[in-house]
Formats: C-alpha cells, sequence, structure tokens
C-alpha cells in the first residue's frame, strides 16, 4: 500500500496559549512575554506537517469540546487536512499552556479536556477505508478510554494490513503510566517515534542510540528524534542512520517533534525509504523551531 492512500491520524486537539518570555519568570509579580492562542495537539501538528509536507490525503479523529469545533475544524481545512472530530458535550477542547524561555526550550501546563476522551464509540473500522497508513498519537494511552480506542485502532489496522505508527508523546505522563504498561498497550505498532527522553525512559539506557536499539527488537522501525542533533533510525536491534538537523534560528521548539512525525510519514506514504523520511522529518523540525506554535 505504500505511495498511495491516506494517512489517517488519530490523536488530541489542543488550544495552545503560547507564552514567550525573554527573561526569568518572577515569581508573584509580572514577567513580559509575547502571548497568542494558536491551535496545537500533537496529533492535530502531526496531520497538519504531513499535509504541508505534500501527502495529499490526511484525516485526523478527534475529541474536541463544543465550544471550539467549529475554529478548529476550520483551521485544520485550512491546513488539507480532512477533520473528523467528536464534539464533546460535557468536556471543553484540551488546552495547553506553553512557556517558552528564551532558549526556546518550553515547559508545558496541560487541561487534557475532551482528548482524552476518545471512546471506541468514536470508531469503526470504516475509518480505515482508502488509508495507507495510521499514526496514533501517544496521548490516547494515558486515559482508560483512549487507550481502549487505540487498542481497537491497532487490532482493525493489523487485519486490515494497514501499518501503525505511535508517538510515546510526553516523558511525564509515560512515567506516571509505567513504561511496560505502555509498551504493551502499542504492541503491533510498526514504527515507534519517541523523543531522546522518552527513549530513555523506555529502555533505561542512557545513549539514545543504544535506546533505539533496544526499542527495534520490539518493533520494526524506529525513529529517535534529538533536537538540534537530527535523529537516529534502528531496525532489528542495531543502528541504521543517524541523520543531522539542518541549522536553525530557534524561537519556539513547540512541535518539532510532530514535524518530524508529520513529513516523516508523507515521505514513507510516497514511496520514500526510512533514511530520505527522516531527512524530510529533520528539515521540517528545523523550519518549526523559528516560528511560535506547533503548526506550519
Amino acid at each position: 500500500m505504500t505511495g498511495s492512500g491516506a494517512l489517517l491520524v488519530v490523536g488530541d486537539v489542543v488550544t495552545d496559549v503560547v507564552a514567550r518570555h525573554r527573561t526569568p519568570l518572577a515569581p508573584a509579580t509580572d514577567t513580559a512575554a509575547e502571548i497568542r492562542t494558536l491551535p496545537g495537539g500533537a496529533g492535530a501538528n502531526v496531520a497538519c506537517w504531513a499535509a504541508g509536507s505534500g501527502c495529499a490525503d490526511v484525516r485526523l479523529l478527534a475529541r474536541v469540546g463544543t465550544d471550539s469545533a467549529a475554529w478548529h475544524d476550520r483551521a485544520l481545512r485550512r491546513s488539507g487536512v480532512r477533520p473528523l472530530l467528536v464534539p464533546d458535550p460535557e468536556a471543553p477542547t484540551a488546552s495547553v499552556i506553553a512557556l517558552v524561555g528564551a532558549d526556546a526550550e518550553r515547559t508545558f501546563l496541560t487541561d487534557s479536556g475532551a482528548a482524552l476522551r476518545l471512546s471506541p464509540a468514536d470508531w469503526t473500522p470504516a475509518l480505515l477505508d482508502g488509508v495507507a497508513r495510521v499514526h496514533l498519537s501517544g496521548y490516547l494511552f494515558f486515559a482508560s478510554p483512549g487507550r481502549e480506542t487505540a487498542g481497537r485502532v491497532l487490532r482493525d489496522a493489523a487485519a486490515a494490513g494497514v501499518p501503525v505508527s505511535v508517538d510515546p508523546a510526553s516523558a511525564g505522563f509515560l512515567a506516571e503510566q509505567g513504561t511496560e504498561s505502555f509498551l504493551d498497550a502499542v504492541d503491533g505498532a510498526e514504527c515507534l517515534l519517541p523523543n531522546a527522553d522518552e527513549a530513555r525512559l523506555l529502555t533505561g539506557r542512557a545513549d539514545p542510540a543504544e535506546a533505539a536499539a533496544a526499542l527495534s527488537r520490539r518493533f520494526p522501525l524506529v525513529a529517535v528524534t534529538l533536537g538540534a542533533a537530527g535523529a537516529v533510525l534502528a531496525t532489528g536491534g542495531r543502528v541504521t542512520a543517524r541523520v543531522p538537523a539542518p541549522p536553525a534560528d530557534p524561537v519556539d521548539s513547540t512541535g518539532a517533534g510532530d514535524a518530524f512525525t508529520g513529513a516523516f510519514l508523507a515521505s514513507l506514504l510516497a514511496g520514500a525509504d526510512p533514511v530520505e523520511g527522516a531527512v524530510s522529518g529533520c528539515r521540517a523540525g528545523a523550519r518549526a523551531v523559528t516560528r511560535m506554535g506547533g503548526r506550519p
């Protein structure tokens, strides 16, 4: 199926409030900042970067609050993504406050809202019609409804012969849930896409390359993102490639990993090999850090 068909992303849509402060936070008083409210979410960002990287048919299944469903729908369509949004009458759209320092690194305050409420009732195997690849945002695995839904997606995709990739999403949430629990839940995925911190946590290996190799004994393809150092690929228990990142003048690192993932998956769908995909992903990540927010 490689080279044709759609990318279906199952994940999260988030309202991002990005506050970029050039000086350290001043407790109990004001700190000057540039503040923007932007559409985000790991799953939604991946979908938008895949569409912006040339994937002609990108679909996104996610839950949103009725408070901002129309706004997010419009933003996704403008980015070339076909939204499959489920309005939640009981929970607001997930929201994140991203505090971005002068070094472009960020700290998140997260209210998961409707994002973790995607349920098996929102899924049907018919959503795989015309789909050549599925991507699951790791946030799905950090709450019971999303974990059950993701499990069904993995099983139905396997039955249909559709490869699935997973982004672990958050080292903090991984530590809370437990790494073995997460790894068991994503069993059957064809590709794992952690960042360096997540790879270290999942394996106990300090070296991200060693962590990638260890994870590739469990998943056929592993791509570990290393920020400004690029990415490392592993298959069959060994590192197969190290891909450098282009130089960039960072403004906000929010969504850089999502940019890598979106461009990487778009390249694979176009018939590229994983190394070519990682080159595209690193280029997208370098572009992502030069602007505020997590979208192209």
